[in-house]
């Protein structure tokens, strides 16, 4: 058996990550077996590497091995060249032609880009790989292959699988062995290495001095997220290489040749929202209208306690907090001290007045009752649905619900038993 370091001299790959090296790994111990293998990883990471080093290991190496990009060919005639066709099957079909599973019999085939195939091709797939079987498009006549199928993707198979876009069944008969190839920004100890090596194949393709990069420059080339990968870094060097008359390159020159986006570094991105977070517009708005009933049955309060006891000093002091609530900062308390003091919206009684005085005084604030109606009519269902969710979201816990809407526990339970829920 080869070691991975001759392997990767063997078919030019580039870098001594562990990651890397165990994928190879991995492929050279398959190659001898006709296990199916599925290669995953992002687009440019070089997954065409790893059927080659399976195939030219394996026993059917002198047999034909065939490369299939699945995503390139139309769904309408993917059929035929996988499995070929007969004549006059199809508009179009003026002979007989083999695919490429009668072609490549004994050999590997390659499907490159499996997630792209339709489902109707998937069923036909899943019978060669179960019993070796196929029909032609417009026969009858079940035929035999012996093939090793190597398959890659870059798409992530489960969410496909989710979608209903993959068969499950055909997904599980092709990763028998799946060898995952790590993107670039996970081999940053190569990155500098590969750029060189293209730096240099190019200097010698196109005859010219190599390129090279100074101390500033290598550490953006390393800080940079290479969505594209190996492609990635091969096109940028290639370009650098044609385009730059000074063959050493500094940061500035190197950051032109970069995208704007694709920085390497870290990011904190939230993926889920929270069970609290009242993203619907609808429900802020309900949120909004339940703390402006919560601070008006406050108000009325407060304007009861000084209609009762007609000395602001002593409701200061047995309701700081109802205060603080309402008007908020020092300031705005302050604020609300001078209204009161200067104000004369409120007329309060002496303890020893009639009873008859304080009525027409309350009959002042008859707009109170008004809007008590009003907002029976309008968040009344509003509050009830409120409470409703706020306890679903946290599983009956009170406190929690309490919380949330920016009540007391105990005004949340009479409100529980308020609307009997």
């Amino acid at each position: 058996m080869e070691s991975v370091q001759a392997i990767k001299q063997r078919f030019g790959i580039i870098g001594n990550s562990e990651t890397l090296n165990r994928a190879i790994e991995k492929a050279i111990q398959v190659a001898p077996t006709d296990i199916s293998v599925l290669v995953t990883g992002e687009s440019g990471v070089g997954k065409e590497s790893i059927p080659k080093i399976i195939h030219q290991l394996s026993h059917r190496k002198h047999n034909k091995y065939i490369a299939v990009n699945c995503g390139a060919i139309p769904e309408g005639t993917i059929d035929s060249e996988l499995f070929g066709h007969e004549k006059g099957s199809f508009t179009g079909a003026t002979q007989t032609r083999e695919g490429y599973f009668e072609v490549a019999d004994g050999g590997t085939i390659f499907l490159d880009e499996v997630g792209e195939l339709p489902l109707t091709t998937q069923v036909r797939l899943l019978r060669v790989l179960e019993n070796g079987e196929f029909i032609k498009v417009g026969s009858s006549k079940v035929q035999k292959t012996d093939v090793r199928i190597v398959a890659a993707t870059n798409a992530n198979m489960f969410e496909a699988i989710k979608k209903e876009q993959f068969r499950e069944d055909l997904y599980y008969r092709l990763s028998t062995v799946d060898i995952h190839l790590p993107p670039l920004r996970e081999r940053q100890e190569d990155i500098h290495l590969l750029f060189r090596k293209f730096a240099s194949d190019f200097a010698l393709k196109y005859k010219m001095p190599t390129i090279k990069l100074t101390d500033d420059a290598i550490q953006i080339l390393l800080k940079h997220r290479w969505s594209g990968n190996v492609r990635q870094l091969r096109n940028i060097a290639e370009q650098i290489s044609v385009l730059e008359q000074n063959r050493t390159i500094s940061a500035e020159t190197l950051t032109g040749y970069l995208p704007t986006s694709g920085s390497n570094l870290p990011a904190v991105i939230k993926h889920t929202k929270s069970d609290s977070d009242f993203s619907s517009e609808r429900e802020i708005l309900y949120k909004v209208l339940f703390d402006m009933k919560s601070d008006l049955n406050d108000l009325k309060k407060l304007t009861m306690e000084l209609m009762k006891k007609g000395n602001t000093k002593d409701v200061e002091e047995e309701h700081p907090g109802l205060i603080q609530k309402i008007y908020g900062s020092n300031d705005e308390t302050e604020d609300y001290e001078e209204a009161i003091e200067d104000s004369k919206v409120l007329s309060i009684p002496e303890h020893g007045k009639a009873t008859k005085e304080i009525v027409n005084t309350q009959d002042k604030y008859h707009f109170a009752e008004e809007i008590q109606e009003e907002e029976t009519l309008s968040l009344h269902d509003k509050e009830l649905e409120l409470i409703k969710k706020s306890l679903e979201r946290h599983n009956g816990k009170r406190k929690l619900a309490a919380e949330e809407l920016g009540i007391s526990e105990r005004t949340l339970y009479r409100k529980i038993k308020q609307y009997d829920l």
